[in-house]
């Protein structure tokens, strides 16, 4: 594997900043959850239904706050946007450890709403830190630092649990995560390029001053002219497409989680739950390596169409040695597909509307999370842990294939940073 593609976008400075607070957002992000769960069942004796309630009306708040944040960080910027969230959260999460259920369901979901936009801001420094050639690489390396931190949250959030009760954990883990976004509002990183930046990027110089070499793949220099409609936002067919592509990719990877353990359960192995995760997340891990050193992008439909095809053969796993190696197999797709959907979001929605375009993105993913357990439910209720693969891979095959149709019938593709167009008509809603 070529690693200079990693060394050239880690001499820029910005990207090396945001990275690391990136994985340090997402560690007490990731622990907060298990924690929160916990604290329902142990600490306020109830039902994990219940547990699952308090995680679905959090979820529904986060999947309207995205668009709403993210549409607020592009019209006042980060600063403006995320000192009110940072007050809601630290008011919410110092009270609610220490209430019943009822307020606590009212304050966790207040808290979503409010949610720091860590997505849309660290997705879009990203953007702005390295020239467009070099955006695989950087995208794959926050793909990989959040798959770090989803293999430590849960161990902190499970070990604080045991070694605190649960509601100082619970306050302990948020205002950790208050204290980071504070960090991240006193940082303050740069959301958009500027004129300098522009012109940085167009000779392979990024913001921070540090040359970028030119990706092998780089596009040759195309004709453009001006778009002939302009746009009325940016939420064109091909751009809903991408997003259908996220929720469906979200749908098999958490369909996925929800097969692990019913069929770890069928096995008589629930012990082994938590290696075998982490073998699947380790997938992940090198699979995102591999995409950002990668020559060439490719289509977020073939990675769909990818990850739904290694996934199927979970459904024929006979013992867990065998579940094991599938599902390590299966991880090499996850983190870039993902990060294909963000790659070509950004080639296609102009800059002024990243913020917004993030935060759709989020609410995709979310809804995709909150469709891809019942839907896998159902099936394995119905038909056995190899039903609940099965279905949701084929999801993913169908929303694959329809991009694929979609992509051949609308082959002009908007130049996001130039906001013109290729010579072809743009089909919009």
């Amino acid at each position: 594997m070529d690693l200079r593609p990693y060394r050239h976008v880690l001499r820029v400075p910005d990207l090396r900043r945001i990275l690391v607070l990136g994985f340090l957002i997402r560690v007490p992000m990731w622990a907060g959850e298990v924690l929160l769960t916990l604290h329902v069942v142990a600490h306020l004796d109830r039902s994990y239904s219940q547990a699952g309630l308090l995680t679905a009306a959090a979820t529904v708040a986060l999947a309207i706050s995205g668009p709403w944040r993210g549409r607020l960080l592009d019209r006042i910027g980060l600063r403006r946007t995320v000192a009110p969230s940072l007050v809601v959260q630290a008011v919410c999460w110092s009270i609610a450890p220490w209430v019943d259920y009822a307020p606590l369901l009212a304050l966790a979901a207040l808290a979503g709403l409010f949610a720091v936009p860590t997505f849309s801001i660290l997705r879009q420094v990203i953007l702005r830190s390295v020239p467009q050639a070099q955006r695989r690489t950087a995208l794959s390396l926050d793909s990989v630092t959040a798959e770090l931190s989803f293999m430590v949250g849960p161990a902190v959030g499970v070990w604080l649990a045991t070694a605190w009760h649960t509601g100082w954990a619970l306050l302990a883990c948020q205002m950790a995560a208050v204290l980071v976004g504070l960090v991240l509002w006193a940082y303050n990183p740069p959301l958009r390029e500027g004129p300098g930046d522009r012109a940085a990027v167009q000779t392979g110089q990024p913001a921070g001053g540090v040359p970028i070499a030119p990706a092998p793949d780089s596009p040759q220099p195309v004709v453009l002219r001006p778009a002939r409609r302009a746009f009325r936002g940016f939420i064109t067919a091909p751009v809903a497409a991408v997003y259908v592509a996220a929720m469906a990719a979200t749908i098999v990877l958490t369909g996925t989680d929800v097969g692990v353990v019913a069929a770890l359960r069928d096995f008589g192995r629930t012990g082994s739950i938590g290696w075998v995760l982490t073998l699947w997340g380790l997938g992940s891990f090198v699979g995102g390596l591999l995409y950002g050193a990668w020559e060439r992008s490719i289509s977020v439909y073939w990675l769909l169409a990818a990850l739904a095809v290694v996934t199927m053969p979970l459904a024929a796993a006979t013992s867990v040695p065998s579940f094991a190696v599938l599902i390590t197999v299966s991880g090499l797709l996850c983190a870039p597909t993902i990060t294909a959907t963000v790659e070509h979001l950004s080639r296609v929605v102009p800059e002024r509307f990243r913020g917004e375009m993030m935060g759709w993105h989020g609410s995709a993913m979310t809804a995709g999370a909150a469709f891809g357990a019942p839907v896998a439910g159902v099936a394995i209720d119905r038909g056995g842990w190899q039903w609940g693969f099965l279905v949701v891979s084929t999801v993913g095959l169908g929303v694959a294939g329809l991009g694929m149709l979609m992509s051949r019938r609308t082959p002009a593709v908007p130049d996001a940073d130039s906001e013109q167009v290729r010579p072809a008509a743009i089909l919009e809603f």
